[in-house]
């Protein structure tokens, strides 16, 4: 992957602070494939979900009440599941990180597991 250059598409409208950040920073070092760009997009989107949760946690704090009781927040746990969204889409474009900056890597996206027999 090389560098767009002048000519990276456009950040896909509605992104917020984090999405609009993270479409510029990767399309800034990397020329993505158009089935990289719709997984990057699908990231931005996902990053500015984990903003607005944490800050809905930020304000209704960890746990919340209903009538069964005072519980987990829901958002608490739809966060956790976004993070690790965020990082299977990652995993997704082969991106190098920081120290693998001439790498890739190629492992598979987990799925769903099932029960083995």
């Amino acid at each position: 992957m090389a560098s767009n250059g002048p000519s990276a598409p456009k950040p896909p409208k509605g992104l917020g602070q984090s999405g609009r950040a993270l479409w510029a920073a990767v399309l800034g070092d990397f020329e993505l494939t158009e089935h990289e760009t719709v997984v990057l997009r699908e990231a931005c989107r996902t990053a500015d979900s984990l903003d607005a949760l944490q800050m809905l946690i930020e304000q209704e704090g960890h746990m919340s009440e209903s009538s069964q009781g005072v519980r987990v927040h829901p958002a608490l746990v739809e966060l956790r599941q976004q993070r690790i969204a965020l990082a299977r889409l990652f995993a997704a474009m082969h991106i190098p990180t920081g120290e693998d900056q001439g790498r890739t890597q190629h492992r598979g996206v987990r799925g769903v597991y099932g029960i083995a027999r």
